[in-house]
């Protein structure tokens, strides 16, 4: 199985452009991992509002598929082999989405209007979904997602609420399986915070 190890080693090994391409060949089989949206005990009755949850915004380094790996804070690579079902915006959204309607207490909740007007929309802009080395050696992983979210009211196109949501997960291992959960676990927080904050702001 991949590992941050061999990532690690590979920019040791190499230097400037290189290294990049020996951690994220395009030529190189790559194994695909999802998440998991965010579950609650009890959704709630559906209302009559509408909720469109638009597509987050990024950086460019997340705007791929790729797993991000930051060695180091002004340096950013990929975990070799590995990388999400879709971009990490994308994958965001469609979680994003999935948890809400999990949550319940939308009449509808969707990615676009689908031809309504939408009572809320959700902008969510992803500033961090990475992976970093937390020790002096190269097992010890954390897991960081940080996002901020503002809510849109329709009626008036007035900013209802922005918040930012942060969460991290230890990770005690380097292989992908790990590092991959790690980002699920933290993820969910944050999925499950973000929509009990915008039904609140929403309510």
């Amino acid at each position: 199985m991949p590992t941050l190890r061999i990532a690690m080693m590979s920019l040791a090994l190499l230097s400037g452009c290189g290294a990049l391409g020996a951690v994220s060949d395009a030529t190189t089989k790559l194994d695909a991992y999802t998440l998991s949206p965010a579950v609650f005990e009890k959704a709630q009755a559906a209302n009559k509002r509408h909720l469109v949850v638009e597509l987050p915004t990024s950086a460019g380094v997340l705007a791929t598929d790729r797993i991000l790996i930051k060695p180091i804070p002004f340096q950013a690579q990929y975990l070799p082999d590995s990388r999400w079902s879709d971009a990490a915006p994308a994958l965001m959204q469609t979680l994003l989405v999935a948890s809400f309607q999990n949550a319940g207490g939308f009449r509808l909740v969707g990615r676009d209007g689908a031809g309504l007007m939408p009572d809320y929309t959700l902008m969510t802009e992803l500033q961090e979904f990475q992976a970093e080395p937390s020790g002096p050696g190269l097992d010890a992983i954390t897991v960081k997602v940080t996002v901020m979210m503002t809510l849109i009211r329709e009626s008036d196109r007035q900013i209802v609420a922005t918040r930012r949501f942060a969460s991290t997960a230890a990770v005690a291992t380097n292989d992908s399986l790990p590092i991959v959960s790690g980002f699920d676990s933290a993820l969910r927080k944050v999925l499950q915070e973000a929509v009990i904050w915008t039904k609140a702001q929403s309510g």
